[in-house]
């Protein structure tokens, strides 16, 4: 067999890839929604101390460079602090920080996107903060947050693709891997970035169709 020659096993090489990198997605995704409706929720209730910090790590993640947040969580503060940290805890940090600091900003968007006169209303017959949060703002807020939610996930994804350069074995990674094997780079790049596309219409067609059930169920609630 020639090193140019793609083989059976290149497929499953592939679908491992996908597999590390739709993983790591999908944790990281989930951790930083949590965290960025928590910083969100901590905005709207504009707790002393807390709100201008999360609202100076927010933009200091939002305007930094991805590759160089990686860095520093994997070769940086290792080496300052005398920690041992691996590819995937890097990555998984990275991307979960990255990704907080966009849901905070849709969170305090779709959150400030609620009617002032439905709060004080709500308000005037009684409710708690807590209630208003959850029976008033966050049905509104979440139908207001699926369309930038959805385009931001699409971009995270395309994101994880930096996280090949510090050894993670992702979709890129083996793309590079196969490519340096088989001297084909048109035909491994088409077929990694196919498997990108793939997967980013997958997110983007249930994103759609989430916001489309939220959207008339608020309808529904007269909301």
């Amino acid at each position: 067999m020639r090193y140019s020659d793609f083989t059976t096993y290149d497929l499953l090489l592939l679908a491992q890839g996908l597999g590390v990198t739709i993983g790591l997605f999908l944790v990281t995704s989930l951790i930083g929604l949590v965290i960025g409706v928590l910083w969100g929720v901590v905005r709207f209730y504009r707790i002393p101390l807390l709100t201008p910090l999360i609202t100076f790590i927010a933009e200091l993640l939002k305007n930094s460079p991805v590759l160089v947040q990686l860095f520093l969580v994997f070769f940086g503060f290792p080496a300052f602090f005398h920690l041992n940290v691996t590819p995937v805890q890097a990555a998984v940090v990275t991307l979960s920080a990255n990704t907080a600091a966009f849901i905070y900003v849709i969170a305090v968007s779709a959150i400030e996107s609620v009617g002032r006169e439905q709060i004080d209303a709500a308000r005037a017959f009684g409710l708690s903060r807590w209630q208003i949060l959850r029976h008033v703002i966050a049905p509104q807020a979440a139908a207001f947050s699926i369309g930038p939610l959805t385009a931001l996930l699409v971009n995270q994804l395309q994101v994880t693709s930096l996280i090949s350069v510090i050894g993670v074995m992702d979709l890129a990674k083996i793309g590079a891997t196969l490519n340096l094997r088989t001297l084909k780079p048109f035909i491994v790049w088409a077929v990694v970035g196919l498997l990108y596309y793939l997967t980013a219409k997958l997110i983007a067609a249930v994103g759609a169709r989430y916001e489309t059930r939220l959207r008339r169920f608020s309808e529904f609630r007269g909301l």
